[in-house]
Parts: structure tokens; sequence; C-alpha cells
């Protein structure tokens, strides 16, 4: 079993930055890839970013230039760092972590942006 608690959501403004992190359970080298999703009222799901076990990463052209994500082994858990926050980023952030083909989520936390 796996869990993943996110954490550093939150109210920002325009043009701002956050920070969230996701706290797994278990060892992090035990997952094939790890990463964010966002999802916003009425909208599908989109892939925020995502890290591979071998420090692969890829971004969602939508954050693409503002966010970084990254991985500390020692704590166990997976950053984002997000910056210069526009209006039509807020949506619940959730990370997730892969085992095989199977992956877990976290329960997601909230980004807000307003002036």
């Amino acid at each position: 079993q796996v869990q993943l608690v996110e954490s550093g959501g939150g109210l920002v403004q325009p043009g701002g930055s956050l920070r969230l992190s996701c706290a797994a359970s278990r060892s992090i080298s035990d997952f094939r890839a790890m990463g964010w999703y966002r999802q916003a009222p009425g909208k599908s799901r989109e892939l925020v970013a995502s890290i591979s076990s071998g420090g692969s990463t890829n971004y969602g052209d939508s954050v693409k230039g503002r966010l970084t994500i990254a991985r500390d082994g020692d704590k166990n858990t997976l950053y984002q760092q997000m910056n210069s926050l526009k209006f039509e980023d807020p949506a619940v952030y959730s990370c997730y972590a892969s085992i095989g083909i199977v992956p877990y989520w976290g329960q997601g936390t909230q980004i807000t942006v307003s002036s």
C-alpha cells in the first residue's frame, strides 16, 4: 500500500509562486514514476509534470518554463515549484506515484489564484 500526502496549496496572487510537496509512505526509489496532475471545475484532468525513476522530466505545455518538478529521496518527497502563477492555474493538484503500471494518488491540494 502506498500513501501520498500533498501539502502547500493555498491562495496566491497572480505572478506569485507556490511550492507543493507530496510525501510518500515508502521509498520513492520504489516508484517507476511520480508526478502531478491538476483538475479544475468543469475541465478534464491535465498532466502538470512527471519525473521517471531515472530522473527524466516531462512538463505540460501550460506550465512549461514556469514549473519545476523535483524529488528528495532522503525525505521520500516529491516537489513542484510553480512560478508566475496565472488566473488559469487554479485547480486541485494531485500527486501520483506508480509501481509498475499501478498508479497511486494523493488526496489533492487546492491552488487558488486571486488578486
